[in-house]
């Protein structure tokens, strides 16, 4: 016959597992539902470097810019092909999931895009991008560390930096060794995506955020604060886009032109719109389009509404 003090301690030993169980069920929910936030975000990110005018050589709401084969409607439906994959690759990110997995996520949202878009490529860049820091993010938040700038890149490099810099180099078995990007960059000795992506996504962090709050610290709105970002993007990237369309003599016209913009003031000049226009009439005359900086601004502006505006402050509690 059991013994009353055994008896007794039975109960105390259940319910002592209780709030362990509650707190990790409670844990997951928090996650997510942050990642279906992030995944929210990322989407409304990439909404608003789309409607950003003047954009030189870039589709908006107001023209498509340099291109015949797309405008803001192939956009927004690619938009609506990615908004799942935002949350799914979030949710790998939170486990901490390989590389292999995180590109396999990549290789069928791209599937998804081309399919809502018949074949044009609206947001490849975006998708390997805005992906990568969503599983950064995410795998920030798992381990309760601060959304900061700083954690988010060191989480980006310490988890899949290794996988990312092998990432650097074509794969013909995976079928990647023939897309414009890597063949540009080969072609012309530059950076591309995959670069920005193995160094921690410098232009993000270096040269965008910095100088979105550098224009919102001025006092500015936020559209010239992505204005201002964008063309320091253009000044400082290397843009496969670019190169693909241009050449290095349209590379040089895009960083000279975008430098001259920002060194003549950018948008705290009184005329910057009428300059801004025409670097864009510009820009459509030579055929160039700086796709590659379009998809780091909607990074930087991923990572600012997150890590820097406290209007976000509900991902952080």
């Amino acid at each position: 016959m059991p013994s009353l003090i055994s008896l007794s301690n039975q109960p105390a030993m259940r319910l002592a597992t209780v709030p362990h169980y509650t707190e990790r069920r409670r844990r997951q929910r928090s996650l997510r539902d942050f990642c279906r936030k992030l995944a929210r975000e990322a989407v409304r990110s990439l909404y608003q470097e789309l409607v950003l005018y003047p954009k030189p050589g870039l589709v908006s709401l107001v023209d498509n810019g340099s291109h015949d084969d797309m405008d803001a409607s192939t956009f927004m439906r690619s938009l609506f092909s990615l908004r799942h994959y935002f949350v799914e690759i979030a949710e790998a990110g939170t486990r901490g999931a390989p590389f292999s997995e995180l590109k396999q996520l990549g290789i069928k949202a791209e599937q998804r895009m081309l399919r809502a878009t018949c074949g044009i490529n609206t947001h490849r860049g975006a998708i390997f991008g805005l992906g990568m820091l969503c599983a950064a993010l995410a795998s920030c938040r798992a381990q309760g560390m601060t959304l900061s700038p700083q954690a988010v890149r060191a989480t980006l490099l310490i988890q899949w930096g290794d996988a990312l810099t092998a990432h650097t180099s074509p794969s013909p078995s995976t079928g990647d060794a023939g897309s414009n990007g890597l063949r540009v960059a080969a072609h012309h000795a530059v950076g591309g995506a995959r670069e920005e992506g193995a160094l921690g996504f410098p232009s993000v962090f270096d040269i965008a955020l910095p100088q979105l709050q550098t224009t919102l610290d001025a006092g500015r709105d936020w559209q010239c604060a992505k204005v201002d970002a964008l063309f320091a993007l253009m000044a400082h990237v290397s843009d496969t886009n670019v190169y693909h369309r241009g050449g290095n003599a349209g590379a040089s016209m895009v960083q000279a032109r975008s430098r001259a913009f920002m060194a003549d003031g950018g948008t705290g000049n009184i005329n910057w719109q009428a300059q801004a226009e025409a670097c864009h009439r510009e820009f459509v005359r030579h055929r160039l389009s700086p796709g590659g900086a379009a998809d780091l601004l909607a990074a930087a502006c991923l990572m600012h509404a997150i890590c820097v505006d406290n209007d976000f402050a509900v991902l952080k509690a």
